[in-house]
């Protein structure tokens, strides 16, 4: 009985160690065929693939280490012909040093003429201007007005270092008290002896294109300021703006009347509805810079600074260089790709006294010279929308930051063949602008990063 008491609880004990043991075997058995299947399986992106072209796989690639350089740039020689807005005077920036404006237009018959003999009463010129840059408050500013001696034509080019020829012929007006950046609308009185030497000879008050006509009879007018004091710098528009009070904001009026004492008003127009020949000159005097604000290097590719820099009415220009692009484009040879996002972003530097986040532009353009006609023109994507909203070019005032992006241009670059598109961009303002901005570049602490993302097919 003994015995027979002691081996029934060891049955029982034998009985449930077998069952553990066999439970953990099943479960190593099952784990073991888990792992035989998945590692015989073969994976999402690779089932059939034996069975499939390669050119039916994508591949999406990205990158933020493409390099960008920035040199700064200067060209004494835009062309300037038929712009939309005139510039007469001088303005002066610490960084920049002295920029010089003047502006050489013909000026244009408001109808033909239908009067007889006249006496002029007096001669007035108004201007609308579009904003005024420096300061006014001794009035000793003067508008120096020129005949030109040499008929200019539209749609011909004409530089900002263009040589402006005049006759002996000139009048000078003092310009009135102004406020300096907005609108001013003005009114200068000319002296009587202008009107009689425009109306000398009423024959030539015609428009013919097939014989001499008023535009070579008087050839047009060269307009220049000087300044007793401080500089100032005024830009009206030529582009015609019809309001309720006048059709015209920029022209020349005579007030005279006739024998029988009856008094009429005749216009000679710098914004007609058919365009002046016109062109803009600048003169750029660095050496007046401030000690110490000066560009160091222009027009030096040689050396990358931690500044670029970007002025007012053209000249002085941001390049962006791609060095990188070159070997990536050699690697897409003969394949298919698409460029999902090229996001150029470019910091601004402010001294948070003549640069700051109200002075700076509020947008910026990306050009490039286009070697198939050798012009320079905005990069394709500046064009895909009316307000350039993807694009974009503006400034993001909470980092401080100008954001570009460009994914046509650089998929023009890497699939061109004629070498039309080059691997570099100019950073440049509209035409238009009076603000100048320095951004910060190469080895500067947050410089110029370029991010791109292709898909490969």
């Amino acid at each position: 009985m003994t015995r027979f008491y002691h081996n029934y609880p060891f049955f029982f004990r034998l009985l449930s160690a077998s069952n553990k043991l066999f439970s953990l075997l099943l479960t190593i058995f099952f784990m073991g065929a888990a792992l035989f299947v998945v590692s015989c399986e073969e994976g999402p992106t690779k089932l059939g693939s034996e069975m499939l072209p390669s050119n039916d796989f994508v591949m999406v690639n990205s990158t933020d280490t493409l390099s960008t350089w920035s040199y700064t740039m200067y060209d004494n020689s835009l062309a300037t012909n038929d712009p939309s807005v005139g510039f007469v005077g001088s303005i002066y920036d610490p960084y920049f040093g002295t920029t010089t404006t003047e502006f050489v237009s013909q000026i244009r018959l408001s109808n033909a003429w239908k009067y007889g003999p006249v006496t002029i009463d007096s001669v007035r010129l108004k201007l609308l201007l579009l904003t005024v840059k420096g300061t006014n408050s001794n009035l000793d500013h003067f508008l120096r007005l020129s005949e030109i001696s040499e008929q200019i034509y539209t749609n011909t080019p004409y530089y900002s270092n263009t040589q402006t020829d005049t006759t002996d012929y000139s009048v000078i007006a003092q310009l009135p008290k102004m406020t300096s950046d907005t609108i001013n609308d003005i009114s200068l009185t000319l002296p009587i002896e202008f009107g009689e030497y425009l109306l000398r000879d009423t024959s030539k008050f015609f428009y013919n294109n097939t014989k001499p006509d008023f535009r070579s009879y008087f050839k047009g007018l060269y307009f220049r300021m000087s300044s007793a004091s401080d500089p100032l710098l005024i830009a009206f528009s030529l582009v015609t703006k019809p309001s309720t009070s006048s059709t015209y904001n920029n022209y020349f009026v005579l007030y005279f009347h006739d024998t029988a004492d009856i008094k009429y008003n005749y216009y000679f127009i710098l914004d007609p509805v058919h365009p002046n020949a016109c062109y803009n000159k600048y003169n750029r005097d660095f050496t007046t810079a401030e000690p110490g604000k000066e560009i160091p290097h222009i027009n030096d590719l040689t050396y990358r600074d931690t500044l670029s820099y970007l002025q007012y009415l053209g000249g002085v220009y941001t390049k962006i260089v791609f060095p990188g692009l070159d070997s990536l484009k050699k690697k897409l040879s003969g394949s298919k790709f698409s460029i999902n996002k090229a996001r150029l972003t470019i910091p601004v530097y402010y001294d948070h006294v003549k640069y700051t986040p109200l002075t700076v532009p509020s947008n910026l353009r990306l050009r490039f010279l286009d070697n198939a006609d050798t012009v320079k023109k905005d990069v394709p994507d500046y064009l895909l929308d009316t307000q350039s909203k993807f694009f974009d070019g503006s400034l993001h005032k909470l980092d401080s930051t100008y954001y570009f992006n460009i994914p046509t241009y650089i998929q023009n670059y890497l699939e061109d063949s004629d070498d039309r598109y080059p691997a570099e961009l100019d950073v440049y303002q509209g035409a238009s602008g009076l603000n100048s901005v320095i951004l910060k570049a190469n080895a500067s602490k947050t410089p110029i990063k370029f991010e791109m993302t292709y898909t490969k097919f």
